[in-house]
Formats: structure tokens, C-alpha cells, sequence
């Protein structure tokens, strides 16, 4: 199953062991009302943490809010409340397609391992290799990005998916200037031209997936 599908599959069964946690009936200085034991609520928050963590990230108001609720609840309703629906926030979110934080942390380490094997291949002398990979690797990364945030990338060649983002202001600056020689790099490598690729710009293509993961897909 893929990852982003056990995700909402483990959302789905907090939720219902969420329903589940027995409220019984206790006392307090502000009068009567409802709480949780510690052994029914605990390890169902800890574990929406480990979630939350994995969905979201750890820096994410919806980690730092169930963290923050987590560490100071009582097991009293109020408090009880506060994590549920700090819980259901997460879970609607997630659902509806508003996080991509998942999307594009793994987007980023499996372009990552191309480009790994580029610079590898480069090392070897297999600048051909290399060229494959890297220009594989830069195709790949420019239109998940596109993807990501809202570019329509199928059925689109290099140089049409780096029109869009431009179009859109999703690349700019020495990052625009240096793209628009990556395409031709890209058709000397795809037609097998390889008398016109040297060393030298291929390992410029992977210092620039490089740079753009670290910027784009971190």
C-alpha cells in the first residue's frame, strides 16, 4: 500500500479507536463533569502523534497543537476535547487534500537517490550515464514541482513544464536564467548525442536538481 494511503488508513482507525475511549463520570473544583482514564486516552494520543508527526511534520501547528494539548492533559473532558478536535482538524485536512509536506518530502528523496547515482556514475567516468540520470532526474523534479503546486504537467515536454512555472512565478531569478539551458542538455542526452555533452554540464544539471531539491522539495 502506498505510503500516503496508510496515512489515511491510520487516520481512519485512530478515529474509531477515538470513539471508543470510555467516558465515565468525575469531580473537580469547577463541579461535576466527564474525564477519561489515563490508560484509554494516552495511547491513543501518542500514537496520534506518531501520526501527526509523519503526516505533517513536527514543525506543523497541527503537531506543535496536539503536543502542546497532549502534555497537559488531565484526561479531564475539556482537555479531553481539546485533542479531539485538534485530532479531527488534522485528519480533515489531510483528507482533503490541503497538506503536501508528505508528497514532497518523498518526492524529494527518491529524485535524490537519482541524482546520487549521477554524481556516482560521474565519479566512475561514465559520463553518459551520468547525463542519463541527471537529465532523468531534473525532467522528473520539474514536474513533480509543477504538480505540486497546481501545473497541469501531463503530456508536456522540459522546456513547456519550465514555461508553465515560469509563467506561474514558481521559478525566477538565476534559478530562471539557469534552466533555460538545461532543455537543450536534456535532448543531447534523450537523441544520444553524446560528442555534445561534456563532463562539465552535466555536472552543472546535477548541481541544479541538487540545489532545487534543497530549496523546492526540503
Amino acid at each position: 500500500m502506498p505510503v500516503l494511503e496508510q496515512i489515511k488508513k491510520r487516520f481512519t482507525e485512530l478515529e474509531v479507536q477515538l470513539k471508543n475511549i470510555p467516558i465515565r463520570p468525575g469531580g473537580s473544583e469547577g463541579g461535576v463533569f466527564s474525564h477519561t482514564t489515563a490508560s484509554n486516552w494516552e495511547g491513543w494520543g501518542s500514537s496520534v502523534m506518531n501520526l501527526l508527526s509523519a503526516a505533517f511534520g513536527e514543525t506543523s501547528s497541527h503537531f506543535k497543537n496536539f503536543s502542546v494539548a497532549y502534555a497537559k492533559c488531565s484526561g479531564a473532558k475539556h482537555a479531553f476535547d481539546e485533542l479531539r478536535s485538534i485530532f479531527l482538524a488534522a485528519k480533515s485536512d489531510y483528507e482533503g487534500g490541503y497538506v503536501f509536506s508528505i508528497e514532497s518530502s518523498l518526492s524529494g528523496e527518491i529524485l535524490g537517490d537519482f541524482v546520487a547515482m549521477a554524481k556516482l556514475s560521474l565519479s566512475e567516468g561514465h559520463k553518459d550515464v551520468a547525463a542519463v540520470l541527471a537529465c532523468a532526474a531534473l525532467e522528473d523534479t520539474l514536474k513533480r514541482y509543477g504538480s505540486l503546486n497546481g501545473v497541469d504537467v501531463d503530456g508536456k515536454d522540459m522546456s513547456e513544464v519550465i514555461s508553465a512555472l515560469k509563467a506561474k512565478g514558481l521559478v525566477s531569478g538565476a534559478q530562471k536564467s539557469l534552466l533555460d539551458s538545461m532543455p537543450k542538455i536534456r535532448n543531447f542526452a534523450l537523441h544520444a548525442e553524446w560528442q555534445k555533452i561534456d563532463s562539465a554540464a552535466v555536472n552543472g544539471v546535477i548541481g541544479y536538481v541538487e540545489n532545487f531539491l534543497l530549496t523546492k522539495f526540503a
